[in-house]
């Protein structure tokens, strides 16, 4: 290629196409003042010779950089802007300038979700802020946070399976009615229990894979009604003869096996699960049972912990035994090395959720929808607490300027540890 100081080769005055490029690099110009019109010697920048560096980036060999290196009016470069590279994937470790710091921080706002009913148990809406007060540790707070707007939900839904088979086939028959609770911004997931605990789903919209689940859980049978068979052809010490087993090493004496019923187990599994997202969601357990507690490994007042500490409601529907009138309203007494006959009250009065207790398919039903509407459309009260930091329990108590009205709001909260940013 020729530069604008040479001259074509005598004898072809007028050949339009350049001789093959020498291996000697003529002498380079001095830079114009200006950037010249593109010429053989100058192309443009977007088709650069095919055997020269772009003239951005390489001096020459007498150490000038190129003309177009010096354009006043050439755009700067953009900073911070990384290439991907040819294999078409990022970098698996970022550089120190990209990874995210972590702020640990530490907030006293208390958030108080709170439910309104009437004397017919019917929810009171359209209330305003100077309709209510909130009380901690006896001392009136003052609220700088209120809404009543509908809140999202996540929910963790827990299926008993070691009730009765009758009460399992029963349950069973209201899966499509428990998917159509929720609407298209809660996030749902599915756990099951009996002598242990199994998350059959993670967090996500009611969809195909809730549906498949559930379909799934439809095959599965409930215990056997009535006392455990002991004896006879179909008992657990396999053929006798004249009541004595043909297999002498096996005992003639034969114990009911002693069954688990881990409920607490279930709850703080599902509790801690939801203390993971997001919180401006509404936080709820939603269990189908009949309440029995035995050989959970976590305790009670463990589990109850957790649930006020992450702010999350218990909501039931009752089932079997516990499905009477009125039981909501007791607290069962527990009797050692026997468990719990019916600790749902328990959960549920202290985290201001509720249990429906409906015997029919159609009442069960009924309740889903209640339950989902209740959590979603509560009142949500917000201030700045007082107290000094530490882990003690602090009480909390909601007030509402009308008569015969009843308050549903958790009891009182621990303070949560910081969270990590």
């Amino acid at each position: 290629m020729y530069s604008s100081a040479q001259k074509a080769p005598p004898g072809n005055p007028n050949q339009d196409i350049p001789d093959a490029p020498s291996a000697v690099r003529p002498p380079q110009p001095e830079p114009p003042a200006s950037v010249p019109a593109a010429t053989p010697d100058h192309p443009r920048a977007e088709n650069p010779p095919p055997n020269e560096p772009p003239p951005n980036q390489n001096p020459d060999q007498n150490g000038t950089p190129d003309a177009r290196g010096t354009d006043p009016e050439a755009p700067p470069p953009v900073p911070g802007v990384k290439m991907v590279p040819p294999s078409g994937q990022t970098q698996a470790k970022p550089s120190g300038q990209d990874e995210l710091y972590k702020f640990v921080i530490t907030t006293n706002e208390v958030i108080v979700p709170v439910r309104v009913t009437d004397g017919s148990n019917a929810r009171i809406d359209g209330l305003l802020p100077k309709d209510f007060s909130v009380y901690e540790d006896g001392k009136k707070q003052t609220m700088n946070f209120f809404t009543s707007d509908p809140v999202a939900i996540s929910a963790a839904v827990i299926i008993d399976l070691g009730l009765p088979d009758v009460a399992i086939q029963r349950v069973n028959q209201t899966f499509p009615a428990l998917e159509s609770a929720f609407s298209q911004f809660d996030e749902v997931s599915l756990y099951t229990y009996s002598s242990a605990v199994s998350r059959q789903t993670s967090f996500g919209s009611a969809s195909k894979q809730l549906t498949a689940t559930l379909n799934e859980l439809k095959t599965v049978r409930g215990r056997n009604n009535g006392p455990p068979v002991m004896g006879g052809p179909l008992g657990p010490q396999g053929p006798t003869i004249n009541n004595r087993p043909v297999d002498p090493n096996v005992p003639a004496a034969i114990t009911p096996p002693k069954e688990s019923h881990v409920l607490n187990d279930a709850i703080l599994r599902a509790a801690l699960d939801l203390s993971r997202r997001d919180k401006q969601r509404r936080k709820i357990i939603f269990i189908i049972t009949d309440g029995r507690e035995y050989r959970s490994n976590a305790s009670y007042r463990d589990v109850l912990k957790v649930l006020l500490s992450q702010g999350i409601a218990v909501y039931a529907v009752a089932v079997e035994s516990s499905a009477i009138p009125g039981y909501n309203k007791l607290e069962r007494i527990h009797l050692p090395r026997f468990g719990y006959s019916d600790i749902l009250p328990k959960y549920s009065n202290a985290t201001a959720g509720e249990i429906f207790t409906d015997f029919s398919r159609t009442a069960i039903e009924a309740s889903y929808a209640r339950a989902m509407s209740e959590a979603r459309n509560e009142y949500t009260l917000g201030y700045i607490t007082r107290a000094s930091l530490g882990n003690a329990y602090r009480q909390v108590e909601v007030r509402v300027a009308l008569p015969d009205v009843k308050v549903y709001a958790r009891d009182g909260y621990y303070p949560a540890p910081p969270a990590a940013r």
